[in-house]
């Protein structure tokens, strides 16, 4: 059996192959799936969003400041910078008497590429608020609030804010403090380094866990997909056209993690050269084939996402030249 991996053709001919390393875990932490190497290490990136977001919920910050499911789902988010995500980000920071200058993620051009070349066009200045993980640091400067700890370096290694964030995701993937490796994130935060094994663990636990913080952290994503990433991006489609019953969030460099709570399972995959393209027909054809074992098939209509199974690429003109789709299958260890 052939591994999975991400094919992209040009014509009939296979002209590159994306490797992929997967693990499918169910909430008691037990391997059921994988491809490549479930045990690899690698960061975590914005995957681990709705776990940095936890504190707030669970220390009681959220109820302190009055932040609504929209706010959550924002905190939880990789944002396009679209008017309604701008205007999330803001209303949080004014919960909370910050600014946008406050925000220690630097300003970047959309994630979507037609509000990018709307604002490039237009010369709109860009401020840390159009980052897309404005929400989270809008949530951590809310934790730092809460506590009555400092705000500026809320976001650097060592300050109570990381070490909290730091204490929940240990508790969720079950690997001590001490043996996390850390990084910095693209927005200036901290980032964790973590076998995909324990991060699928923590999304399986995610997807089922009774405590209340967990629980209206899924709630406000399923509610409000289109501000946990944006217009035509597949996380924001996936929950929507599932209606909440999977919970997925992208992570740069190839990253992606879902649940399945239905099944009780959680996913993580890693494009292995960090492909980002390829980490999106990756993740559905994982979902597929472990709906398909978990006798769910008929519940789950995938044709809403086809486009993201199976990417066309285009010349220059918008002719269709080829195709990015997967190939290979998971190994199942049941």
């Amino acid at each position: 059996m052939t591994d999975l991996c991400i094919e992209a053709l040009r014509g009939d001919l296979v002209e590159s192959v994306h490797r992929v390393s997967a693990a499918v875990v169910d909430a008691d932490g037990r391997l059921t799936a994988s491809a490549g190497d479930p045990s690899q290490v690698t960061f975590w990136r914005s995957a681990a969003k709705p776990f940095q977001a936890l504190p707030l919920v669970d220390d009681g910050a959220a109820d302190a400041f009055g932040f609504t499911p929209a706010e959550l789902a924002l905190a939880c988010a990789s944002h396009s910078s679209e008017p309604m995500h701008l205007a999330v980000a803001d209303g949080m920071l004014h919960r909370i008497g910050a600014t946008a200058g406050d925000l220690a993620c630097g300003p970047h051009p959309p994630l979507s590429p037609a509000l990018a070349e709307q604002v490039a066009r237009a010369g709109t200045p860009l401020t840390p608020l159009w980052s897309n993980c404005s929400g989270k640091h809008a949530a951590m400067l809310a934790l730092a609030r809460h506590h009555g700890w400092p705000l500026p370096g809320y976001h650097r290694a060592g300050h109570p804010v990381q070490q909290r964030i730091l204490h929940e995701v240990s508790r969720w993937t079950g690997v001590p403090a001490a043996a996390i490796s850390t990084g910095i994130d693209g927005c200036a935060a901290v980032t964790f380094a973590l076998p995909l094994q324990a991060m699928a663990a923590a999304w399986a636990r995610l997807g089922t866990a009774p405590e209340r913080g967990p629980g209206r952290l899924r709630a406000a994503m399923a509610a409000h997909p289109e501000l946990v990433a944006g217009t035509r991006r597949l996380c924001t489609e996936l929950m929507a056209s599932t209606e909440g019953r999977v919970l997925a969030k992208v992570g740069a460099a190839g990253i992606y993690c879902a649940a399945l709570p239905e099944a009780r399972l959680g996913i993580a995959l890693k494009v292995v050269d960090g492909d980002m393209a390829a980490s999106e027909p990756a993740l559905l054809a994982v979902l597929g084939a472990v709906v398909q074992r978990a006798r769910l098939a008929d519940r789950f209509d995938w044709t809403p996402l086809a486009g993201y199974a199976e990417r066309a690429v285009l010349n220059t003109r918008g002719a269709r030249v080829g195709t990015v789709r997967a190939s290979g299958a998971l190994r199942f260890h049941d």
